[in-house]
């Protein structure tokens, strides 16, 4: 079976069909995406399966990863946060650095970049690349992947620099898009229900996954998966759980999840949430190696409510994922949450530990009702959140930019 079969067995032949007549437009195009890192975080998790689809279609893809320093990586964290609200300015130094980075990352990319049809430039940590490659061929397309409503004035406008020259931009969300002297567009982020994450599991690996890390299966557990990232709320979902137990005895709380390449605040945030779990036997904070889906799979699949209960999200890949798998999902009332969980029919949207636990409550107390959303929220997943649509979308941006490159040169 071929994976575009694979596929059109879980999205549907149409669906399918409509790839290969987009793609028919753009035969043997060469695309290149670039991004921070090969693991951890929703992008690599979208660039793994959307590579090898992208080549079954007849499209020359490729995926490379910006190699940088771990000062670089502080400094690009600063201005993801800074993108997200957070009030911190790189210094000069950091800056400079940022843009050498950039500027030798180009270097070693040059004949691939010159020549591709279509650039994908993932975030802000590779933003300046155009900056440095002024002979170039294709479309330049800066994909956004986090949360831009309010950044940081002063970080915005050094970003602002970077990224205006690219022929497009992406954003999640309506919300987030940003003015700038290009068309932007608007398209979610979507799971890989081919993945090792996303497929059925037997019973007996859910069992096994439990028992291997001291699970109860017979008492309620409500489960987060995500990178240990304050704008995540790991503390506050601990908050929530301990308001909860209260009226439901015999609650269990895991927390997992592992780090990125690129994200050098991981291990400090890993500690902060130890020390907030202390030595509660039904909290389980684990660290989990990249890539371990098997066991990200069978956590979700084990739980009775999954939780995303973060204070700023791009999408939230994790949302989508606890939809997939029939649960339930509490998350925070924030960004691309907002576009997953609508509220009381997939999940519920929550503004404080408090609003978290009330909602914990409801739903196991409600089991008719828990099921009900489940059902509801894997059925919305299907339809909006697949990797087929995403590259859909995307295979229809890049149709529209050629035609508007070459109809430029028809009046040029």
């Amino acid at each position: 079976m071929t994976l575009l079969e694979r596929y059109a067995g879980v999205a549907g032949h149409d669906v399918m069909e409509h790839l290969r007549q987009l793609a028919g437009l753009l035969e043997g195009a060469s695309v290149v995406h670039v991004n921070a890192t090969p693991e951890g975080g929703g992008v690599a998790e979208i660039l793994t399966p959307l590579i090898p689809l992208s080549r079954e279609l007849g499209l020359d893809a490729t995926w490379e990863v910006l190699e940088g320093s771990p000062e670089f990586f502080a400094c690009t964290k600063r201005i993801h946060n800074a993108v997200q609200g957070q009030r911190t300015v790189p210094d000069a130094a950091a800056l400079e650095l940022y843009d050498e980075v950039n500027a030798r990352n180009v270097r070693r990319l040059t004949p691939m970049l010159e020549e591709a049809d279509f650039v994908f430039i993932h975030d802000p940590q590779p933003a300046a690349f155009l900056r440095h490659l002024p002979q170039r061929r294709g479309r330049w397309i800066w994909r956004c992947h986090i949360d831009a409503s309010h950044p940081e004035p002063r970080v915005w406008r050094f970003l602002r620099e970077m990224v205006a020259p690219y022929d497009a931009s992406i954003f999640s969300l309506p919300a987030f898009v940003r003015p700038l002297p290009h068309p932007s567009y608007v398209i979610p982020p979507a799971i890989d229900p081919l993945s090792e994450k996303n497929q059925d599991p037997d019973a007996a690996a859910v069992k096994a996954t439990c028992a291997r890390f001291g699970l109860d299966p017979e008492r309620p557990l409500i489960v987060q998966i995500s990178r240990f990232d304050r704008f995540k709320d790991p503390v506050g979902v601990i908050v929530a759980y301990r308001l909860a137990v209260r009226f439901v005895p015999g609650l269990q709380l895991v927390l997992a999840g592992g780090g990125a390449a690129d994200d050098p605040e991981g291990a400090e945030v890993l500690a902060e949430v130890r020390a907030e779990a202390g030595d509660d036997p039904d909290i389980h904070v684990l660290e989990l190696p990249s890539r371990d889906d098997l066991t990200v799979n069978a956590l979700q699949r084990a739980a009775d409510i999954v939780v995303q209960k973060s204070l700023r999200e791009g999408f939230g890949l994790t949302v989508t994922e606890g939809m997939w798998k029939g649960r339930p999902v509490i998350g925070g009332d924030t960004g691309g949450i907002r576009l997953q969980v609508v509220n009381h029919h997939t999940g519920f949207l929550v503004s404080s530990p408090e609003g978290a636990a009330l909602r914990i409550r409801y739903l196991l107390y409600n089991q008719q009702a828990r099921l009900r959303m489940g059902a509801t929220a894997r059925e919305f997943a299907r339809e909006s959140f697949l990797l087929t649509r995403q590259l859909r979308e995307y295979l229809t941006l890049m149709v529209a930019l050629r035609d508007r490159a070459g109809e430029r040169i028809r009046l040029g």
